[in-house]
């Protein structure tokens, strides 16, 4: 199920980023450099951390939309997104985000009800529970595929750490690092079959396990080996007893274990989750259940909108979540259906609560269910901060794109933005092999003028260099110079620093 990776070959031009989309990156970049346990403009209905929209998933999804929009959109800008993806994967890490296991791991609920309670597990790793192992694993191997930056593959890296004030015996500490961990779950999915790793215990979901799958594949990348290609594998014929989707077309959510039963119905959410992670290891099966799903799910708004209505499993729990919604625009941007992404994101503008903040667009939390003339109203914080950011921000076949190996090692060889101080939105940043020369656009945020340093690093070997701003050279290598243009030269790097108030188009090239 694995295409190989293609030859490095020249690259288009990467498309410029539009300011909706700057918005949607500066969003992801402002809540990630919130201070830690810091979790505003983040927190729903639900604050017990069991949901869908759980921090866990808007941290996870976060980093792969950083992933995303770095690889396909700004290659040339490695500075711009390696600090917002660690800070988010140490947010992962807090436990905030995965306290809850202690109580979810005791079981004994609808779904579980068979196993009876079982103890009660601190650790949200050791066993079950994939619905966070599994993006833990996964957003730190993206991090080491993207950047070439091993810090999570060190002993300890994702160490887990809970210090209470008033009660128990000390810290409870559960010491991982990408390889240690993502060895854990694949010998989890051995155990079971490769059916898949349960995330409440005796559920065995299909969504949350594509992460892992996604996790098995960077590992390949990295450190080489077929780890992936033998899951997914074993992953079909495991299926197979039960049926990735049913007779309808629509994808099954989920085996109970112990009953070897397929307790729920389809939804927009599950279809459209599914598909849209799926979609990077085994595109043709997502692409005939996408059609499925989108003749029934999506429907016709005004204006030439496209609009997903609520699950109906959502409004029971009072949840007033989007994620129908939002996973829908994913699920378009990822198959490559522009017609169905734009109506939706239509319709997302026009009544989903748009909304701006420190130069991030997102979709306001609104918990009302339906407006008055019975369309959604409801937004939810995954959704409106990272779901339909993700959608706009993404490419046709993104995740596809970076599963196959497509941001190879020459592309993150060359010279790139390693480095940025100051605070910038970019609107590309590519270089230009064939004119041996990097460009990047860069606009203050907000429109406030800010002192800003591009460090650029990965240099080729060349006699001589000239940097241009707005077309004109402003200072070379061979001499001169501009008072407001400060270039410095140290190892093998060569930092711009400059006062940005206005949109400036930069282009360093050597010769």
């Amino acid at each position: 199920m694995i295409a190989a990776a293609k030859p490095t070959s020249p690259q288009p031009r990467p498309l410029s980023l539009d300011r909706d989309q700057r918005g949607h990156l500066r969003r992801l970049i402002n809540l990630a450099e919130q201070l830690p346990d810091d979790w505003s403009g983040m927190m729903g209905r639900s604050t017990l951390q069991e949901d869908f929209g759980a921090l866990r998933f808007q941290l996870a999804y976060a980093c792969y939309a950083l992933a995303l929009t770095h690889v396909h959109r700004l290659p040339a800008a490695p500075g711009l997104f390696r600090e917002p993806f660690a800070r988010l994967i140490e947010k992962l890490c807090s436990p905030d985000v995965w306290a809850y296991w202690h109580y979810v791991s005791t079981g004994n609920g609808v779904l579980n009800h068979s196993l009876g309670e079982l103890p009660a597990e601190w650790n949200p790793v050791i066993r079950d529970n994939i619905m966070y192992s599994a993006y833990l694993q996964s957003a730190a191997l993206l991090y080491h595929h993207i950047f070439d930056d091993a810090r999570y593959s060190e002993p300890g890296a994702l160490t887990l750490t809970l210090r209470p004030l008033f009660w128990g015996d000390g810290p409870k500490i559960f010491i991982n690092d990408e390889r240690s961990l993502s060895e854990h779950i694949y010998w989890q999915m051995v155990e079971n079959g490769y059916l898949g790793v349960a995330c409440e215990p005796n559920c065995i979901f299909q969504i949350c396990n594509q992460p892992s799958i996604l996790g098995f594949r960077l590992e390949d990348l990295i450190y080489g080996g077929s780890r992936a290609q033998e899951v997914t594998d074993g992953y079909l014929r495991a299926w197979a007893e039960f049926g990735i989707s049913n007779e309808a077309g629509h994808f099954n959510v989920m085996v109970q274990q112990k009953e070897r039963s397929l307790p729920s119905p389809p939804s927009p959410w599950s279809d459209f989750w599914l598909g849209a992670l799926m979609h990077a290891w085994n595109p043709e099966t997502v692409a005939q259940h996408y059609a499925v799903a989108r003749d029934i799910w999506i429907r016709p708004g005004p204006a030439d909108t496209a609009w997903v209505d609520l699950s109906q499993g959502f409004a029971r729990a009072g949840l007033s979540s989007a994620l129908d919604f939002g996973w829908a625009a994913v699920c378009a941007s990822e198959v490559g259906d522009q017609a169905v992404l734009d109506g939706l994101l239509r319709y997302a503008d026009a009544r989903l609560h748009r909304s701006w903040d420190r130069g991030g667009l997102f979709y306001r939390r609104h918990d009302t269910i339906h407006d008055d003339e019975g369309y959604l109203a409801a937004m939810d914080p995954h959704s409106g901060n990272v779901l339909l950011g993700y959608a706009r921000l993404n490419v046709p076949g993104g995740l596809k794109a970076i599963y196959e190996g497509q941001w190879s090692t020459a592309r993150k060889n060359t010279p790139a933005i390693v480095s940025i101080a100051g605070r910038v939105d970019l609107e590309m940043a590519y270089y230009d092999e064939d004119a041996r020369t990097l460009h990047w656009v860069a606009l203050p945020v907000e429109n406030e003028p800010a002192i800003i340093r591009f460090e650029v690093g990965r240099q080729p070997t060349a006699a001589g260099w000239e940097l241009s701003v707005d077309g004109e050279v402003v200072c070379s290598s061979a001499g001169g110079g501009n008072p407001h243009i400060n270039v410095l030269i140290a190892d093998d790097t060569l930092s711009v620093g400059l006062h940005l108030s206005a949109r400036t188009a930069i282009a360093l090239r050597w010769y």
